[in-house]
């Protein structure tokens, strides 16, 4: 089959590979229809070198259709439409029974100390094939997978593998109150829900921050007030004007590690792409530094008592966090992965009753074919041609 491989720093291949095949009872394969790159994917794609194998499938953002079960999967049959959450869960022992799918204890990365593995990212997280291929073994398939209708684009359904949800997390996280404030820091793809479930769950006001003409724009399509970080230069002041003073209630970063304006930082994780794998992987670990100016300004931008919520991806071990701000303003801080299968049941009416009441159709920017998926993660990276969301078609 065909996929979409890692070969080196902003090096992706398109190759031949072996096709999957089910390997445990409770394994299904999936022929994928639509498969989109994630933001988290660019930092493979970038900084995160240390920790891929040459020839790794990429992808954690697949949809399409059962081809094959095992004899432990009695949820799904061949024919069936489904929807593939990134993070890989039994929802059956201790972490699932608490909806902490992406801890779960039976694909937790224990040699890495690391949680729930994840498809097609890194070895920290597996190492797992992704979904950017024409086939996708999925393990803990009688729990993970997301039957949708045989009916309706791609789009409408494919976010729920990681956009929706975590955008979704990222507002229950935030607490934001009913008719209160919301700022979101970055409108990429995960940007861009967080602030309209924001809005459909009852947020006063909602203020998007970016500095991309196209993100703006997506963002005021949808009733999201917008501030441009390329006119404003202090974000958390005009924040206050806008909040009597106060700062807003919530506030989400979902900018993570890809936060412009840190060159210091920038300057070192790219010096860590060009060391030996093996102490790369160290100073990642554990001295790598991040690009922290996204959650520096949220907790400068929150009012006191208010709360952080975290979706941004950070890497890094040896950032210095403000303490004294934070505990001085009592803020709440909450972070972590997606728990896609915690929200899918909310989410999916939205997705399949009249209307489209988070616009899910308005977020794909470009449908490629997957043989152009080296292409489209120089445009995507670059942000080129208005690139928000890329959907790759096997």
């Amino acid at each position: 089959m065909k996929a979409a491989t890692w070969q080196g720093k902003r090096d992706v291949r398109v190759q031949e590979v072996p096709d999957p095949r089910i390997e445990e009872p409770t394994d299904a394969i999936v022929e994928i229809t639509s498969t989109a790159i994630c933001g988290s994917d660019l930092h493979l794609y970038e900084v995160l070198g240390p920790f891929m194998t040459p020839g790794d499938v990429l992808g954690h953002e697949p949809m399409g259709i059962v081809r094959e079960t095992g004899n432990a999967v009695p949820n799904l049959k061949p024919g069936d439409r489904v929807v593939v959450p990134f993070n890989i869960s039994c929802g059956q022992c201790y972490y699932c029974s608490q909806r902490l799918y992406t801890q779960c204890e039976r694909t937790q990365v224990r040699d890495q100390g690391k949680g729930a593995a994840l498809f097609g990212y890194t070895k920290m997280y597996g190492p797992v094939p992704g979904g950017q291929a024409e086939l996708l073994r999925v393990p803990q398939a009688h729990f993970g997978p997301v039957k949708i209708p045989e009916s309706g684009p791609d789009e409408r359904f494919l976010f729920l593998s990681d956009v929706l949800p975590t955008a979704w997390q990222a507002v229950e996280y935030a607490d934001v109150p009913v008719g209160g404030s919301c700022v979101v820091l970055g409108l990429g793809p995960i940007g861009q829900m967080s602030a309209r479930v924001a809005r459909h769950r009852g947020a006063g006001s909602v203020l998007g921050v970016d500095l991309v003409d196209e993100r703006l724009q997506m963002a005021q399509r949808h009733g999201v007030d917008t501030l441009d970080l390329r006119t404003v230069k202090d974000v958390g002041e005009a924040v206050r004007e806008r909040t009597d003073g106060r700062g807003a209630d919530a506030v989400i970063d979902a900018v993570g590690m890809e936060a412009h304006g840190a060159p210091v930082s920038t300057l070192v994780q790219q010096f860590a792409t060009l060391l030996p794998d093996r102490v790369a992987e160290k100073v990642f670990a554990k001295a790598g530094l991040d690009r922290m100016s996204a959650l520096y300004t949220a907790i400068d931008a929150v009012r006191r008592g208010g709360t952080v919520s975290l979706s941004g991806v950070y890497g890094g071990m040896a950032d210095p966090m403000p303490m004294l701000t934070m505990f001085d303003k009592q803020i709440q801080l909450r972070m972590g992965q997606a728990n896609v299968r915690a929200w899918t049941d909310d989410i999916l009416p939205l997705l399949t009753g009249d209307g489209d009441p988070l616009g899910v159709d308005d977020l794909t920017t470009h449908r490629v074919p997957l043989d152009d998926a080296s292409d489209a993660y120089g445009m995507f990276q670059a942000k080129r041609d208005g690139a928000i969301k890329v959907v790759l078609e096997p």
